[in-house]
């Protein structure tokens, strides 16, 4: 949520923060803003509605020239989404601008603290209260540092504050508790970003920043302190993805662009993983071998998409470790008042490494002495560094607000998690290792073989372009692949979308059938064939009741062919690893019909990329 750009240098700091803001577009927005330093005041504009408003309106009413600036897209939490309410918001006296991600939980209070003091609040927002609080120390004599400091020691919840004061113009300065924030190194100038997406084009070097920390940055140098203002610093990394990865590359979307990116993604999440005899060696799951023998049980916990990765990787997991495994929604976990112990290992899903709930509940976790593993795609973020391990799946940028190619990295990486679990605790020989992972290495192949189906598919949305309701059944494995395709419909097409374990059909939901209704079956390989028996029954059920049926099945498969309406022929594989090839053509259903329908496939209504709020 909310996109933040911060800049100091010797460029026009307009286009910089501009720029930055539309390569943060993904992440889901309804207004924008910006804020210059140029001749001892705060010269700023704001609109509601996509950033091309903003830039229509700066063209019409030009701002002066600057270095220093900051920008903002802001997804509405406090206050309706209008120009009021859209960052920056600047103090009373016009000294100092802001803005902010995340939520102060304490703004009410300290509103009416303000508010007590004969302070005019223009805004609905609890980021104004920040504005205020910063811009008061700053006319009682503190530099924009020191003020930051002591306004975040009293403000509570999850926070990213940037702020510039109009008689500083060589400064930047901003803060972060529990929410995103990076510097981009340059030389001679210096970036500020929700994520490097902001500055990529200026430079891949990059500091990550730690908890209640404070950032001062100049064009020479970023000073990093804690919010007592202790001397601190932060963690330099290089960025492995450069400006190109995050263009659209001649796609309409980015979302399919990532989509036919994911042969190469589901290689890379491969690559290193093993020696060439098979054996496993993930070198980032820092956890020892005997810490890995003692876990007893593995509760998985991820939102939306990780979920239902989290779902698939169950099946996997138990299968070869014999190890209880539970899936938790992670808003979920921590008010339930889970049983953890110091042999619980919670494994966290997540393809930001900034979702505030998954956040939450690893805390919790740690808390109780649980070990806390992360799979993850964004390197330097604050999941992945407050957990005990990690296993990066190395997806590459994903700018579509709907997962696509995030989604199936986390599978490959639950997969590699399962099998280590299953080397280290010797539950699989490792022959059986050697093989799965030899399948895993035929996935990219495998993936790119749907891709090639594309058309076919593409045409099969257009077919449906007037439905209002799909449903979507799966067995085993594949059901979380039905949630999972429910999902993007809903994300992306706005249109009643469900997905069932077709067992369940006869326990209500084939109440839901009707003549016309398109309906995806995900059938099992034959090699579970009383699986694969009773999901074709399934099948006979609903097209009994003149259900539309479209089913998925493998090359080869007769036995489903008489009752599909259509048949979408996926690749042989093991029913485990199915789920990676079944996902695809229900991605590029979801993206096409979207498209028809006449959606934004990459920014869906009300949605954002990263949910850094719980």
């Amino acid at each position: 949520m909310c996109g933040i750009v911060g800049y100091v240098g010797d460029q026009q700091a307009q286009g910089v923060v501009v720029e930055g803001l539309r390569r943060l577009e993904y992440r889901g927005y309804d207004s924008a803003g910006v804020a210059l330093v140029a001749d001892g005041q705060i010269a700023a504009d704001k609109r509601a509605g996509k950033l091309a408003n903003l830039e229509k309106a700066i063209a019409e009413d030009t701002l002066p020239e600057a270095t220093t600036g900051i920008g903002h897209t802001r997804w509405a939490t406090h206050g309706a989404p209008n120009d009021t309410n859209a960052h920056p918001h600047i103090g009373a006296a016009g000294r100092v601008a802001v803005v902010h991600n995340g939520i102060i939980e304490n703004f009410a209070p300290l509103r009416a603290e303000l508010e007590a003091e004969g302070v005019e609040l223009r805004s609905e927002t609890d980021t104004e209260i920040a504005a205020q609080l910063l811009e008061r120390a700053v006319l009682a004599g503190a530099d924009l540092t020191t003020a930051m400091q002591q306004v975040c020691q009293r403000l509570e919840g999850a926070f990213t504050l940037v702020a510039v004061d109009a008689e500083d113009p060589e400064r930047v300065v901003a803060a972060r508790r529990n929410s995103p924030l990076v510097v981009g190194l340059g030389e001679g100038e210096n970036f500020l970003g929700s994520d490097v997406a902001a500055f990529i084009e200026h430079t891949r070097d990059a500091l990550e920043l730690g908890q209640d920390q404070v950032v001062t940055m100049t064009r020479d140098a970023v000073v990093v302190t804690g919010f007592d203002g202790s001397p601190s610093e932060g963690t330099p990394y290089h960025v492995d993805w450069d400006l190109s990865a995050a263009e659209k590359d001649g796609y309409d979307w980015f979302m399919r662009k990532e989509i036919f990116e994911q042969p190469r993604a589901v290689a890379d999440a491969l690559l290193g993983r093993h020696d060439e005899n098979g054996r496993l060696q993930l070198d980032e799951v820092r956890l020892s071998e005997d810490e890995l023998r003692n876990v007893d049980k593995i509760i998985i916990v991820g939102c939306g998409t990780a979920n239902y990765a989290g779902l698939v990787a169950k099946y996997a997991i138990e299968h070869w470790t014999r190890i209880p495994c539970e899936v938790e929604l992670a808003h979920e976990f921590r008010y339930r008042d889970p049983i953890l112990t110091r042999d619980t290992l919670v494994v966290a899903i997540s393809q930001s490494g900034e979702t505030a709930d998954t956040l939450m509940a690893i805390r919790h976790a740690r808390e109780q002495g649980a070990r806390v593993l992360a799979i993850c795609n964004t390197n330097g973020s604050t999941i992945p560094r407050e957990s005990d391990a990690v296993i990066y799946t190395h997806a590459g940028p994903e700018i579509g607000v709907a997962s696509t190619k995030g989604f199936l990295t986390q599978l490959i990486a639950c997969y590699l998690l399962g099998l280590y679990l299953a080397q280290v605790r010797g539950t699989k020989f490792g022959d059986e290792i050697a093989a799965v992972v030899r399948e895993l290495e035929q996935m990219p192949e495998h993936v790119q073989a749907m891709l090639d189906k594309a058309e076919e598919i593409y045409a099969l949305a257009a077919e449906h372009a007037k439905t209002r309701a799909v449903l979507f059944l799966g067995r085993h494995a594949g059901f979380p692949i039905a949630l999972e395709g429910a999902l993007k419909l809903k994300e992306l097409a706005y249109i009643h979308a469900e997905g069932f374990a077709a067992g369940e059909l006869k326990h209500g939901p084939i109440a839901l059938i009707e003549p016309g209704l398109p309906v995806f079956c995900v059938v099992p390989p034959r090699g579970r064939d009383h699986l694969h028996e009773k999901m074709t029954s399934a099948i006979q059920e609903i097209r009994a009741r003149g259900a539309h049926t479209i089913a998925l099945a493998e090359e080869g498969d007769d036995a489903a062919r008489p009752y599909a309406d259509r048949l979408i022929e996926l690749p042989k594989v093991s029913t485990l690893l199915q789920p990676v090839v079944a996902v695809v053509p229900l991605q590029l259903f979801a993206c096409e019909l979207a498209t028809v329908m006449g959606h934004d496939v990459d920014q869906p209504r009300n949605l954002a990329k990263s949910v850094t709020v719980e």
